[in-house]
């Protein structure tokens, strides 16, 4: 989710009184699926909200008074349309991940409820807030997990150093951004420190960055990101040199892969390997290899021929 600063002076900020307000005034409110722009569509699921049912659905939409000061990019789903007792529009009004409200104010509002408005729409038919909120926690299940056996995985004297990389993304997208760089120079800096031969340091890391590679889906996250960079700023010279100094872990010839693929890496050094490397790499693919792997080396590199 990336956020905007919202523009105003703080005087219109959104408040659960005002949302009151503007519901006491309605003769009914419609409720789609789907985003402002396709809310008129007549295809589309949609709930009509009249009598008694508005005061319901109105402190189910109570919100943190005051807003959120900022603004959700993305357009925003179900939306929620007023319209008075001569069929007037009154306000349109946006969800947003099923638990912030935009329209009644200069920003976002957090709702304070999102769940139980979830599943009071769930209840009277319109069931997408509901998939997606049971979506979305699978995923954050399966991130958290992630960045856990990624900190798990730090050599030893890192992890805390590695827990500050981790940190997910925050409402200020740019505070966040300036943190995690930060804390990524920190995690290089104990590293050299804690590993000064610079061998042993690339090994390590190698291992390190295999994590990744065996994800079926995600792509590198950041924090893997974190660790690359630390081997790219290294001396590829001593990178290739470790690789061949003693036999490869598994994890550490996925590290290599991951790696010897990147675009940074082969613009700078090419896509071919010294002849040892290359051959253990290859072999490591064709045994095991996963298959983006395997769609590299087709393709040339790690020094193997092109084969598509």
């Amino acid at each position: 989710m990336y956020y905007e600063e919202a523009e105003g002076t703080g005087e219109d900020r959104p408040t659960t009184a005002r949302l009151r307000q503007v519901l006491e005034r309605a003769e009914r409110v419609v409720i789609v699926e789907a985003s402002p722009a396709e809310a008129d569509s007549a295809d589309l699921p949609r709930l009509t909200v009249t009598g008694a049912e508005i005061g319901e659905l109105a402190r189910l939409l109570a919100i943190v008074d005051g807003g959120t000061g900022d603004r959700c990019r993305c357009i925003g789903w179900p939306t929620i349309t007023i319209y008075g007792t001569r069929g007037d529009l009154i306000a349109r009004w946006t969800l947003h991940h099923q638990s912030g409200l935009r329209g009644l104010g200069d920003c976002d509002a957090d709702l304070r409820d999102g769940p139980a408005l979830t599943a009071w729409l769930a209840e009277r038919g319109l069931t997408r807030s509901r998939s997606v909120q049971e979506g979305l926690a699978r995923e954050e299940a399966e991130e958290e997990r992630r960045q856990k056996e990624w900190i798990q995985a730090a050599p030893e004297g890192l992890a805390q150093a590695a827990a500050d990389v981790a940190r997910p993304p925050a409402r200020d997208y740019e505070a966040w951004s300036g943190g995690r760089q930060q804390a990524g120079d920190r995690l290089a800096a104990l590293a050299q420190q804690r590993y000064p031969d610079s061998g042993e340091r690339i090994r390590l890391l190698l291992a390190w960055l295999g994590v990744s590679a065996r994800r079926s889906s995600g792509g590198m996250k950041w924090y893997d990101m974190a660790v690359l960079r630390q081997l790219l700023a290294e001396n590829p010279g001593v990178v290739l040199a470790a690789c061949v100094a003693s036999p490869l872990t598994p994890a550490q010839l996925d590290g290599a892969a991951q790696l010897f693929r990147t675009v940074e890496w082969t613009k700078a050094q090419g896509r071919n390997l010294p002849k040892p490397l290359k051959s253990l790499l290859i072999e490591h693919i064709r045994a095991d290899g996963t298959d983006a792997m395997r769609f590299c080396m087709n393709h040339g590199y790690y020094g193997a021929k092109r084969t598509v």
